[in-house]
């Protein structure tokens, strides 16, 4: 009895060679686009919506050394460039005790803030705003110490 021992004939296979084929990574360029289209814009809202947060904190620390400034010299800067005087002493400011601070910043946009007194909005006291992202008074992107709506 002839017994044949039957192996499997071994053939070279012809597998893929490692790597990717130019469709998977087109197909990942696309998912990672579609994936950046729904992320980037919301953190883009994010910013400008910290910025505009930054802007009232300014404003309302402007506030608080304003206020300052008034007790004691008896009334608050008077006009336009009366931040200004929260630097450096003012020649009718017998009282002045400051700097007050070491300066006066920028807004987020880098814009300078507006300042008035009397103010439009409070004529007992004193306006301030930030243009806002536009850099132009008016509009709805204003950021005030007021409630009112400025022109």
């Amino acid at each position: 009895m002839n017994l044949k021992i039957l192996t499997k004939r071994s053939t070279p296979t012809r597998g893929r060679p490692g790597g990717f084929t130019l469709i998977e990574l087109l197909l990942v360029l696309v998912i990672l686009g579609v994936l950046a289209a729904i992320v980037v814009p919301k953190f883009a809202g994010r910013t400008e919506q910290a910025r505009k947060t930054a802007a009232q904190s300014q404003i309302s620390a402007f506030g608080t050394v304003l206020d300052a400034f008034e007790v004691d010299n008896g009334y608050y800067p008077k006009g336009k460039n009366g931040l200004q005087d929260l630097v450096s002493q003012p020649r009718d400011a017998q009282k002045w005790n400051g700097p007050y601070i070491k300066e006066v910043p920028l807004d987020p946009w880098e814009h300078e803030y507006i300042y008035e007194c009397p103010g439009k909005n409070n004529p007992t006291s004193y306006d301030v705003m930030s243009m806002g992202p536009d850099g132009r008074v008016g509009g709805d992107d204003d950021i005030t110490n007021s409630t009112k709506t400025r022109r």
